[in-house]
């Protein structure tokens, strides 16, 4: 078959684009052909909070992706779709993420052919930090989709809502839910000690990783109060934080002195490259996301890949594939439930079995999970 993929890919960075790249080299693997249509301009530059929208790393090989629209020139999209139509694909996939992009992607979806499946991959449909535009923009995009996959429960019901979707009647729009798959392109674990004198850590204190876009919703000032408690502060338990402040740093910054945890919190305030990410997985003892709300996330799936011990919190999807007591603890987003957990792990050394725990987990997190799934939608 003939698939084009529209959404973030390279040369923007992120986790959506490095989503659509591997689902392009998964389906290629397949056998089948691919190209992905992403943006010339994704975010206006009064939009977007970080340093930088683009990566700094090498094209991904093997893939065919063509810059063709703006996210606020129409002309564009309208341009996009007419030579979509002329690729003749039996599928488009649009990788949607959040409602700003929902009247692009939508107009590019219209009138692409009869013949065409069109299917939306919905990593979010509400944003973790919602506004009216959410109200507004999804229903123009979900009302054009022909089905979807979603990667977790609560994203597919926030689908039906907009559908008014009925448990007593068959929808002709087809809903797959499957989970994230593994972030595997990241890389291969490397031995603690080593990554640790690569990045300047102390190879013997316990450390925990926080990774990832800083953003309230993310729970990073729940994490530094539960590194407060005084039973981590006498462990001597660490923290290592990778990734861009895309909210106020300086409230962190301060909560940090106030707490006084200067000396017990790593800050690498940029977006890490690929070619890194794996340093800091294999530099953590425990991966920890302390969200206050949630979907699903990729850095479960790159801890997965690294058979990395995990906390999070029973917020969104996260709690449906981190198995309590398993691979790692699931609780509630309040700095005690967190340090409680924390403690539980280094105390009662589990960074052994979890590990062996994630190593058998991730198995159900292949590729081919989603591929499965998306062909069902098709067929």
């Amino acid at each position: 078959m003939k698939f084009v993929i529209v959404g973030p890919a390279w040369p923007f960075r992120g986790g959506i684009a490095a989503f659509s790249e591997r689902l392009a080299h998964q389906l290629i693997e397949e056998g089948h052909d691919v190209k992905l249509y992403t943006f010339t301009l994704q975010y206006p530059s009064l939009l977007f909070p970080g340093k930088t929208q683009y990566s700094t790393d090498p094209a991904p090989e093997g893939l065919v992706i063509w810059r063709r629209f703006s996210s606020i020139n129409p002309f564009s999209w309208l341009k996009a779709r007419r030579e979509i139509r002329r690729e003749h694909p039996d599928v488009v996939i649009f990788a949607y993420w959040m409602s700003f992009m929902a009247p692009c992607f939508g107009t590019i979806a219209a009138r692409l052919g009869k013949n065409v499946k069109r299917i939306g991959l919905i990593h979010n449909l509400i944003p973790h930090e919602p506004n009216l535009l959410d109200k507004l923009f999804p229903p123009y995009f979900v009302r054009r989709m022909d089905g979807f996959i979603t990667l977790s429960q609560s994203v597919a019901d926030d689908v039906k809502k907009i559908l008014k979707y009925s448990e007593q009647t068959v929808h002709p729009k087809s809903i797959a839910v499957t989970p994230h798959p593994l972030y595997d392109h990241y890389g291969q674990l490397l031995p603690k000690a080593d990554a640790r004198r690569a990045l300047g850590l102390d190879e013997q204190a316990p450390y925990v990783l926080f990774f990832g876009l800083i953003r309230a919703y993310k729970g990073f000032d729940l994490l530094l109060e539960a590194l407060a408690d005084a039973r981590l502060a006498e462990a001597g338990v660490r923290l290592v934080v990778a990734g861009e402040f895309y909210d106020d740093e300086q409230p962190y910054r301060d909560k940090i002195q106030e707490l006084g945890l200067a000396e017990r919190v790593v800050l690498h305030n940029r977006f890490i490259p690929d070619a890194q990410v794996n340093l800091y997985f294999s530099a953590a003892d425990i991966v920890c996301q302390p969200y206050k709300s949630a979907t699903q996330s990729g850095v479960t799936q790159i801890a997965y890949h690294f058979s990395k011990p995990m906390l999070v919190t029973n917020v969104g999807g996260l709690a449906e594939i981190v198995p309590h007591g398993v691979v790692g603890y699931v609780v509630p987003p309040l700095p005690a439930s967190i340090a409680d957990a924390l403690l539980d792990f280094y105390a009662n050394n589990r960074e052994s079995a979890f590990t062996q725990a994630a190593a058998q987990e991730k198995k159900k997190y292949a590729w081919t999970h989603l591929t499965q799934a998306l062909y069902g939608l098709l067929s």
